[in-house]
C-alpha cells in the first residue's frame, strides 16, 4: 500500500495481495497511512487493478481463539474510526468488489464513487452467520437511509452499482477509466470550501455517531464474538475458507 500525491490531494492506494483481504498487517499499514494523510487537503481511497477489498482475510482469522479475535476486531474498528474521523474530505473510489469489511471501509468516507462494471458491494456477514460490530452498525445507520438498513444489514444483501446508487450506499457511478478522474474532480470541488469550516461541520455531524460507537462497542462486540464462534457461523466460515483455499 502506498500514498500518491496530486497537488494537495492524497491518493491512498491499497495494494496488499489478491482482493486486498484484511488481516492484521493490512489494518496496521492502513492505519499508518491514514495518519500520514493528515496534512492533505483531501484523501482518496482506492484499490489496484480490479480489487478494492473483499473484506476480512478469513483464512488468516479462522483459527484464532476468542481473545485473539477480540483483539483483531478491536483493531479493525479502531482503524475504521481513524478513517471516519479524518477532518478533511475523504472519497472512496471503489474500483472493484467491496464486500463485508471492504464495504465498511467505503462507508467511513464522505463520498463514494463506484465503477459501473458489474462489481458487487454489500455486507454479507449475516449470510455467513455472523453479526455486525458496533462500528459497522453505527456508521451504516448514519450513512444510508432507514429503508436501506434492512436489506443491507439484516439480510446481508450484496448489490450491483445501480442498486447501490438507488439505496444511497454510493453517491455516483463512473466508468473504469474515468473513476480516478471523477474522484479527483470531487476532491478538488470539496477543497475549494474553507477547510476549517468543512472540518468543524463534519466533526460535529459525526460526533454523535462516534459517541454511540464508544458507548456500545464493548457490549455489541461481545455479542458479535458470540456469533463468530457459534457452531453455525464456524461451519459456514470454514466452508468459505475451504473455497478460498480451493
Amino acid at each position: 500500500m502506498l500514498i500518491e500525491r496530486v497537488d494537495d490531494i492524497a491518493i491512498l492506494r491499497m495494494n496488499a495481495g489478491k482482493a486486498n483481504a484484511m488481516d492484521r498487517a493490512f489494518l496496521e499499514r492502513l492505519g499508518a497511512l491514514i495518519s500520514e494523510c493528515r496534512d492533505a487537503r483531501a484523501v482518496i481511497i482506492t484499490g489496484y487493478d480490479h480489487f478494492f477489498s473483499a473484506g476480512l482475510a478469513l483464512p488468516a482469522l479462522i483459527d484464532l481463539d476468542r481473545p485473539a479475535m477480540a483483539e483483531f476486531i478491536d483493531l479493525f474498528s479502531s482503524t475504521m474510526l481513524g478513517v471516519y474521523t479524518l477532518p478533511m474530505p475523504v472519497i472512496a473510489a471503489i474500483n472493484g468488489h467491496a464486500l463485508a469489511g471492504g464495504c465498511v471501509l467505503a462507508l467511513q468516507t464522505d463520498r463514494r464513487i463506484i465503477v459501473d462494471d458489474g462489481i458487487q458491494l454489500g455486507l454479507k456477514e449475516v449470510q455467513l452467520g455472523i453479526g455486525l460490530p458496533a462500528l459497522v452498525i453505527e456508521t451504516l445507520r448514519a450513512e444510508v437511509p432507514p429503508t436501506s438498513l434492512g436489506p443491507l444489514a439484516r439480510e446481508g444483501r450484496v448489490v450491483l452499482p445501480h442498486e447501490a446508487l438507488e439505496m444511497d450506499l454510493v453517491h455516483a457511478l463512473a466508468q473504469p477509466d474515468d473513476l480516478e478522474a471523477r474522484a479527483l474532480d470531487n476532491a478538488r470541488a470539496l477543497i475549494r470550501l474553507p477547510a476549517a469550516a468543512y472540518a468543524q461541520v463534519k466533526r460535529t455531524l459525526r460526533a454523535p455517531v462516534v459517541r454511540a460507537i464508544e458507548a456500545t462497542r464493548a457490549e455489541v462486540d461481545i455479542t458479535w464474538l458470540d456469533t463468530w464462534f457459534s457452531d453455525e457461523a464456524q461451519t459456514r466460515l470454514r466452508e468459505a475458507v475451504a473455497r478460498l483455499r480451493g
